[in-house]
């Protein structure tokens, strides 16, 4: 490494974030990307630590270490073509990812982690900012065609991949923008629409054809698609939410937590368009001003929930979750290098709101239709089952009501929707309901690929971008045999 004995004399310095009472007040990113003087200084705690566990933690494998040591040295072009060759999303991992690198980190061993997400970062940006990254469309084509079905991140990264290797490249997506969960699920706070629209321009430029307001399987059958392309691949994510089936559920102001934030997301992109239209578009919303507002789910949507409840102006906001407050550091069943179950307090949660967990939602109360009031009891993991699991036991006694206007339900997904697609064409699926493939990641019908959380159930960004390369190669290999 450039630097040996950097750990030593640096001390971990990650991206700075604006006061939480200044961020709340507009969806503007929460963090500022640090200068390149701090990301040089911060490279060099990366250790020569002989086995890189962060690369090995990384989904996609990037190539840590090494780019570390090129931004160290100054060679940023360098550390750039390093990291496009792993990853085609980093602008976007460099922000939302959770960095499982960093808990595999040696140096984390006893020390602060290196900070490998704002290095990743601070690497992407600056390539754009100097035009190091330009369109590089494929010299030959191969003359096999390849439609992509769904705009998420495992779509996008099959697409870059597929078109990389000369193979014409069709992404339809459904929606009236491209993007999936980048654009209309994580907000723009954490991700700035502006940073997809730079990307999917350069991808546009390099020759893939993006198709919005496409649904396939209504505006066109995968039978005719079928007929056009040579191999299909199916990224359409997971998008059934898990519901809470308990009394009071047909009560009004019971929201899944995707529906508030898409359409958050909407009328924020709206707003910043100077569309005349957003105050009728308001006027559909979910509407949580000055309202009291429980998300139920601890998880990242959950928190994104958060955020957008406290830039809507929410009046008092708790976040529920069923399972124990996580302890602050490692358990012994959750050693190094592992990603560890530990506390983790988002931007959102900074900004204000009530955290309680171990509670337990047993009932939906309500007045005129409308619901007012939430029962809960609160629940205990203590005792183990004969496999060693825990086995959730409610306290007696331990009943309690929260007063509230709006409940967000954060409770994860399911699967991937089935009518249209996955039932036209009879797909085998898994016992989660997932899209089945085999190690290919070829469906039950030839030809026909699956990749990212349609395949492998909710998961990761930085997951459904790896699915969408290994996806690639599989699909490059069948159009070459073919």
């Amino acid at each position: 490494m450039g630097d040996p004995r950097g750990f030593l004399n640096v001390k971990r310095k990650s991206c700075d974030y604006r006061m939480p009472e200044e961020r709340k007040k507009d969806f503007k990113e929460v963090f500022e990307i640090r200068a390149e003087s701090c990301s040089k200084e911060q490279t060099s705690r990366c250790m020569d630590c002989g086995t890189p566990f962060c690369h090995w933690a990384c989904p996609v494998g990037n190539v840590i270490p090494e780019w570390n040591d090129l931004v160290y040295r100054g060679k940023w072009e360098e550390a750039y073509k390093i990291l496009d060759s792993t990853n085609i999303l980093p602008e976007v991992t460099g922000r939302v990812c959770p960095a499982l690198c960093e808990y595999a980190c040696v140096l984390g061993i006893n020390d602060d982690p290196v900070t490998v997400k704002d290095n990743e970062l601070g690497i992407i940006e600056y390539a754009f900012e100097h035009g190091i990254i330009r369109p590089r469309p494929p010299l030959k084509r191969s003359g096999k065609k390849v439609a992509i079905i769904g705009s998420g991140p495992s779509g996008i990264s099959a697409a870059a991949f597929l078109n990389r290797a000369g193979h014409e490249v069709t992404v339809f997506e459904k929606d009236d923008k491209i993007g999936g969960v980048m654009r209309y699920g994580i907000p723009d706070f954490k991700l700035d629409k502006s940073i997809l629209e730079r990307r999917i321009g350069l991808l546009s430029k390099e020759g893939i054809l993006f198709k919005t307001n496409s649904a396939v399987g209504s505006d066109i059958s995968m039978g005719e698609l079928r007929k056009i392309f040579d191999a299909v691949c199916l990224t359409t994510g997971s998008r059934v939410p898990r519901d809470l089936r308990i009394e009071g559920r047909e009560l009004k102001g019971i929201y899944f937590a995707m529906d508030f934030l898409v359409q958050a997301n909407r009328a924020v992109a709206i707003e910043k368009a100077g569309d005349r239209g957003v105050s009728q578009y308001a006027r559909t919303m979910i509407d949580v001003k000055g309202k009291n507002v429980v998300v139920i789910g601890g998880g990242d949507t959950g928190a994104d929930c958060v955020g957008v409840a406290n830039r809507q102006g929410a009046r008092h906001i708790v976040q529920i979750e069923l399972l124990s407050k996580p302890t602050a550091c490692r358990l012994p069943e959750q050693p190094w290098p592992k990603y560890p179950n530990i506390l983790r307090t988002s931007s959102s949660h900074e900004e204000g709101c009530e955290r309680c967990w171990a509670i337990m939602t047993k009932k939906f109360i309500g007045e005129t239709g409308q619901v007012k009031k939430l029962l809960c009891s609160r629940v205990d993991f203590s005792e183990k089952d004969e496999k060693g699991c825990a086995v959730m036991k409610e306290i007696p006694g331990s009943e309690f009501e929260i007063k509230v206007d709006v409940v967000l339900l954060a409770l994860g997904f399911l699967h991937p929707e089935h009518s249209g697609i996955i039932n036209e064409l009879g797909l085998e699926l898994d016992n989660r309901g997932n899209v089945k493939t085999d190690e290919k990641f070829m469906t039950s019908q030839k030809g026909v690929f699956a990749a990212g959380d349609a395949r492998r159930g909710q998961s990761l960004i930085v997951w459904a971008v790896d699915e969408g390369i290994k996806a690639a190669e599989s699909i490059g290999s069948f159009l070459k045999a073919k």
